[in-house]
Parts: C-alpha cells; structure tokens; sequence
C-alpha cells in the first residue's frame, strides 16, 4: 500500500461521521488534526453524506466539543442535492422528507414544497420519516415524481452502534415502486467536483479522508485524489478486503495525518 506525504498536500476533503465524531461524542486526535490543518495553513474543507444539518448547526455542533471550524469550511449531501435541483429544473417543486439541513437548502435554491403535484420526492435523514410520510412519498412516485435520495449511505455510526440512514430510507420506496431514485451525495462526482472547486485544489493536490469505502474512497479514487480511510468509524482491515479497490492508506483515525506529518 502506498504512503501519503501529508505534509506537501494542499488540501484535504473530510467526512465527518465515523471521522470527527460518533453522535455527540469527538473521536480521540481530531482536535489534533484541525490544529494542524490550522497550523499548516492547509485548505480544508469537512464534506459530509449527512442531510440533516445546516453548516451553521455543524459549526455550533463542533463548537460544543471545543473545535473551532467557520461554517464556509462544510458542504452536505443536502446541499449537493438542491444545486443538482436548481440546476436541473429551476423553480420545481418537491415533496422532502428530511431535517433543517435539507429543507434550508431546498428553500434557499428557490425550491417550494408541494405534497399534492411535486416534480420531485427528494429523501433523506429525519424523524419526519414515518409510514404516513413514507407511503405519501410512494404514491407521489406512483403518479410521476422523481425520486432524490441525498446520499446512498445504508446507516450511520451513532454513540452506541448505527442507525439507518438515506439510502436504506429511500429502499422501500423503490422497491414498492419499481423506480430507481438518484442520489446527489458522495460518490457522487458532481458533489466531489464542488467540494474540490470550494477548495481551490486540482484533485492532485487533495487527499479524501473518510471511514466509508463505498462512499469516501470510490469518491476519491475516482476523482483522482489520494485516500484515506480510517477505521474510526464503520469499516474495519475485514470490511477492506471485500473490495475491488483499496484507500491509499488506512489509518486508525486522523490524529494519525498530523502526527505523520510532523514526522516528514
């Protein structure tokens, strides 16, 4: 497996779940890390599958553990999915089932919300997800709606094991309607193109950091940027080995990078 020199990378592309926290618990060396990323003046930029926060409830919800990271350093899956939305049809409007981070992002892309017609049905994580909620979604399809899911993530790490996330939210629906919905978080390369476009780096000078190999790493690997998986979160040295495909690295977590990295 090759090695990384962190140290000579201009930027780095962070997932948060599984890498900087489990629920509202930090992980050990992340503190570490943004220090150094400060330090070193790298361009850093915490990328995350998870639709439910606004960049200012991340930046509130950092500032509670003791980190200090602007709320132009986060882009979500959520706001990857409403530019993909204005981009493809300005002014629609969608029935979402989903939390603040979402519904903001929606609202701010000129999106309104309709629960009779919608163009689309657009999913992603929430309490409002429910069997009314799920089955209203279903017949919304059933008469011409689009499905969105944010990301394809199946579940998320959580203090005390995981819980379901888009991907297994938005399943039901596809398999009660016979449709396939389309997903605008990682891996997507068009989520991966804004973040890298946020960062000012060409993908050759970023490095992904993530603990999810079908999100995090193919996300890199295909968009030609070096990788790191950590097993900070829900992949383990087994769970590797049942890919095609390996990260540049694997590191327990990323207190690791700035320890290498004064090493250099």
């Amino acid at each position: 497996m090759a090695t990384i020199s962190f140290s000579k990378k201009k930027g780095f592309i962070c997932d948060m779940d599984g890498v900087i926290y489990h629920g509202n618990q930090i992980l050990p060396g992340v503190a570490e890390f943004i220090d150094w990323l400060h330090r070193e003046n790298k361009e850093y930029l915490f990328l995350t599958n998870n639709s439910g926060y606004t960049p200012r409830e991340l930046h509130q919800k950092l500032s509670r553990m003791g980190l200090d990271v602007p709320e132009e350093r986060f882009y979500t899956s959520a706001l990857a999915t409403a530019a993909f939305l204005k981009n493809q049809a300005p002014g629609c409007s969608v029935y979402a089932i989903g939390e603040a981070g979402l519904l903001n992002a929606l609202y701010d892309a000129g999106i309104t919300m309709n629960d009779v017609n919608p163009d689309y049905v657009v999913i992603g994580e929430g309490k409002a997800y429910s069997l009314d909620t799920l089955t209203r979604a279903t017949n919304l399809v059933m008469q011409g709606a689009k499905l969105i899911g944010a990301n394809t993530d199946v579940s998320g790490p959580i203090e005390n094991g995981i819980s379901p996330a888009c991907g297994a939210l938005v399943a039901p629906i596809e398999l009660a309607t016979g449709k396939k919905a389309y997903f605008c978080g990682k891996p997507n390369p068009l989520m991966m193109r804004t973040g890298l476009r946020l960062l000012g780096c060409h993908s050759e000078e970023a490095v992904i950091v993530g603990d999810r190999m079908d999100t995090d790493v193919i996300a890199g690997l295909e968009s030609g940027a070096d990788t790191v998986l950590v097993l900070s979160g829900v992949s383990d040295r087994a769970t590797i080995q049942t890919y095609a495909y390996q990260p540049t690295m694997i590191l327990d977590g990323v207190g690791d990078i700035a320890r290498l990295a004064a090493g250099e």
